[in-house]
């Protein structure tokens, strides 16, 4: 079914209040602010459902985003599918020669460490919440398992391989996303939907059915050129409003980069024991170090428009890049010598511009230049896009 456009739309509705969205987003799975913000692009012809999938009623872009973002699912278990694939070669055992599987405090259980395992291959997790004070999330491993527990005050991490437990005390209770990777649909659908504004189209395209529920299809694509984001599709509940998948396709073509999906959901109250913890007999416990943020990133905020953070940036919506200085002269990559360097080199595409000449480094996503001068410039753009801009900021 074809996508429905709003180039007519003009602007948010005379008894809509932005600061009064903004107040209340906390409790939302998506700011209500992003629907302000969305009705001056959004289209607001019905979308019908396509032959096959569910009859469901009609529905316009912009109820299908306030749908979004006032769902307030406070129990649910499931299990989701998340496969990545940004076309980087096999790292395992480069990764394994600098130590990069263990987290700053030394412990393999420390979720900032299980959170770079998903940017590559497809994994299989269990989400289960109770409420803001009681989440989980296990990564269920070839032969073993990872879980990450919010209880009330406590916050543990487990792995199971290296018998390793991670804890952390919880400082903002009540906030159900201060304390988990951001890896399931909701997560994501929640920072594509921060990229909605004038530089982008969202759309209904019909219905489909997802982990067993019916569902609608919110599309979302970047109207500019220079983009390698081709679309990403959100797959909200019918009755909840909650997404339950989400799929990146780059301009490219292929395999999405990235797909989270339920494959199995209840939205019925996980029993009491799910949450309960303590460290097995024998296993080695990390304590989080005062001082240090035990909010882990949610995965996926680099798949969105702005999603560098600490850097300067360049443009606007979907053609946003990120740009700092290391500080740092000479050609990076031959300075590194050796294997590593020659590794590095193998990676990149010389280029040459007003600014001088450097490297890009590319993925089926996320590109970035690395001049010989020490400037760095990343985003979700094309090669051409980041020379363009090192040579307009020359």
């Amino acid at each position: 079914m074809a996508p429905y456009e709003s180039d007519h739309a003009t602007g948010t509705g005379p008894d809509e209040d932005p600061r009064t969205g903004r107040r209340k987003a906390a409790r939302y799975v998506v700011p209500v602010a992003v629907v302000g913000v969305a009705a001056a692009t959004i289209g607001l012809v019905p979308a019908l459902a396509a032959s096959g999938d569910p009859d469901l009623p009609k529905i316009t872009a912009q109820q299908l985003v306030e749908k979004i973002a006032k769902s307030d699912v406070q129990r649910m278990s499931g299990t989701v599918k998340v496969s990545t694939d940004l076309g980087l070669p096999d790292l395992g055992s480069l990764q394994d020669g600098m130590g990069s599987g263990r987290g700053g405090d030394g412990s393999s259980a420390d979720p900032r460490t299980k959170l770079t395992e998903l940017a590559s291959g497809t994994h299989t997790l269990r989400v289960a919440a109770d409420g803001p004070e009681k989440q989980k999330v296990s990564l269920l491993e070839r032969d073993a398992e990872y879980s990450l527990i919010h209880h009330d005050k406590d916050v543990w991490g487990y792995d199971s391989a290296s018998n390793e437990v991670f804890h952390t005390t919880a400082q903002h209770t009540g906030d159900k996303r201060e304390h988990q990777p951001g890896a399931t649909p909701d997560d994501f659908a929640e920072e594509a939907l921060k990229s909605v504004d004038s530089t982008t189209s969202v759309t209904v395209d019909g219905t489909a059915r997802i982990a067993g529920r019916d569902a609608y299809q919110l599309v979302i694509k970047p109207k500019q050129s220079g983009s390698t984001v081709r679309d990403v599709t959100i797959g909200v509940d019918a009755k909840t409003g909650l997404p339950l998948k989400f799929t990146l396709t780059p301009k490219s073509g292929g395999a999405p980069v990235l797909d989270a999906g339920f494959t199995k959901v209840s939205f019925a109250a996980p029993p009491a024991s799910t949450f309960d913890f303590r460290p097995p007999k024998g296993a080695k416990v990390t304590e989080e170090k005062p001082g240090k943020d035990e909010h882990a990133p949610g995965f996926g905020e680099e798949f969105a428009p702005g999603g560098l953070k600490g850097a300067d940036t360049i443009g606007e919506g979907w053609t946003t890049i990120a740009t700092f200085d290391t500080g740092a002269k000479g050609d990076k990559t031959s300075q590194q010598g050796g294997a590593m360097g020659g590794f590095l080199g193998s990676l990149g595409d010389q280029v040459s511009g007003d600014f001088g000449k450097g490297t890009v480094f590319s993925t089926r996503l996320v590109n970035a230049l690395i001049t010989d001068d020490g400037k760095v410039y990343a985003g979700a753009v094309t090669k051409d896009a980041l020379v363009k801009a090192a040579d307009a900021d020359k």
